[in-house]
């Protein structure tokens, strides 16, 4: 049996513009707060999650549901382009919508999350030894983005599936910082 490999090394965004997959922020939370915090760098630890954060650990972290079952969420991996385009459509006018603001842990530019199917795996750095981390599920806009911002889970809910962000495990640690390019391998 063999395997189809795809790797995608650059992406057109909704603006119409390419550039290049890469990391732009990293953020984490050690409380189960709406909102993460960008810092310079974030470790990835293998079945594990972001050290320090909230969600990781081998079982859900989530505040709700099963604290036994396997944690398919891990890290939250959202595009900047869906934060750029929220805050010039629904929220024109106010201030815009920044990395970490809507929890996730690391924001992307230049990759279309949301296209790419579970299993997809996302490689940082140098793609012999850097992390690596597979989509799980396409994260759902959930009723803790209106205390970031009421109505903003229903302009979520309003753009294309994924523009929302994706979730996934870790398969290999690492560091992962802003900056970072990004290799995206669709299996």
């Amino acid at each position: 049996m063999s395997t189809t490999t795809t790797t995608t090394t650059s992406t057109t965004t909704l603006t119409g513009t390419t550039t290049l997959p890469r990391v732009l922020s990293v953020s984490k939370s050690p409380t189960h707060t709406t909102s993460k915090t960008p810092v310079p760098s974030i470790t990835l630890l293998p079945n594990h999650g972001v050290s320090g954060d909230c969600h990781a650990g081998k079982t859900t972290q989530h505040t709700t549901g099963s604290t036994t079952a396997s944690n398919l969420r891990q890290i939250h991996l959202l595009p900047i382009e869906s934060l750029r385009h929220i805050s010039s459509t629904s929220f024109k006018g106010t201030k815009p919508l920044t990395p970490g603001g809507i929890g996730e842990n690391v924001t992307t530019e230049g990759i279309e999350l949301g296209n790419l199917p579970p299993g997809t795996e996302i490689h940082f750095g140098n793609q012999d030894d850097g992390a690596v981390v597979v989509i799980t599920s396409v994260r759902e806009p959930g009723p803790g983005l209106d205390r970031v911002r009421p109505g903003l889970r229903e302009a979520f809910r309003g753009v294309r599936k994924g523009w929302w962000g994706v979730l996934g495990v870790v398969v290999k640690g690492g560091e992962v910082r802003g900056g970072m390019g990004v290799r995206v391998v669709v299996k």
